[in-house]
């Protein structure tokens, strides 16, 4: 199974690629916190937020939890966001799921690039993972599949500049400067900054070697 026993990081993962800063230090969820949706963030007072802030982290760290520099969420919560907020940036990620595993990668605090079991129960015509899911307007599918099998471990190189968004999976591309769609505020402009997130869809997840490097607006 996925992140079975005896399963570690190896002495490579976790440590930054030159430019790059790590989002997961390989040992806790220090920078991480539980979710507060954008579109809520902006009606709470400063006071309120870091309160909500505060019970929402509290939660999720029962849930997301740190093993030999492995990110393990048990699919008994809800998103996991950086507490930073992010412009333009270039991030990786690595991620592994179980049969008919689903999640994805907020990006600005908006869903989603897709992860998924392309065999997978939500997933009736068979479609990679990678693709900016929630897209209504523009394109939503990925260029072609890149999966490798589930069990083991992929990665995703995502660009991230205005709204638009490229995506490679396994070194594949399979999103070509795509603008991302406002989930929260549809027919409106993406925000400019927001937090990177964790999705949680009750299934199961593995993470590591979440980098990220900011890049000029």
């Amino acid at each position: 199974i996925a992140g079975g026993k005896g399963e570690k990081a190896g002495p490579d993962d976790n440590v930054p690629p030159k430019g790059f800063t790590a989002l997961f230090n390989g040992k806790d969820l220090t920078g991480w916190q539980g979710l507060i949706q954008v579109n809520k963030r902006s009606k709470m007072s400063k006071e309120q937020y870091e309160e909500a802030v505060k019970k929402a982290t509290d939660k999720a760290m029962k849930h997301w939890t740190v093993k030999d520099g492995i990110i393990h969420y048990d699919g008994k919560d809800n998103n996991l966001q950086t507490a930073k907020d992010f412009g333009n940036f270039e991030m990786y990620v690595d991620w592994k799921i179980e049969p008919s595993g689903d999640s994805g990668i907020y990006l600005r605090g908006n869903p989603q690039v897709q992860i998924w079991d392309i065999n997978g129960k939500n997933n009736p015509k068979k479609i990679g993972s990678g693709g900016l899911y929630n897209n209504q307007k523009n394109p939503k599918d990925p260029l072609l599949v890149a999966d490798n099998p589930i069990g083991q471990w992929n990665s995703f190189h995502i660009v991230m500049k205005g709204d638009k968004v490229t995506v490679k999976l396994n070194g594949k591309l399979v999103v070509d400067n795509t603008p991302l769609e406002n989930y929260w505020d549809k027919g409106k402009a993406l925000p400019a900054r927001g937090p990177i997130e964790l999705q949680h869809h009750n299934d199961p997840l593995w993470f590591k070697n979440i980098y990220v490097k900011e890049l000029a607006d």
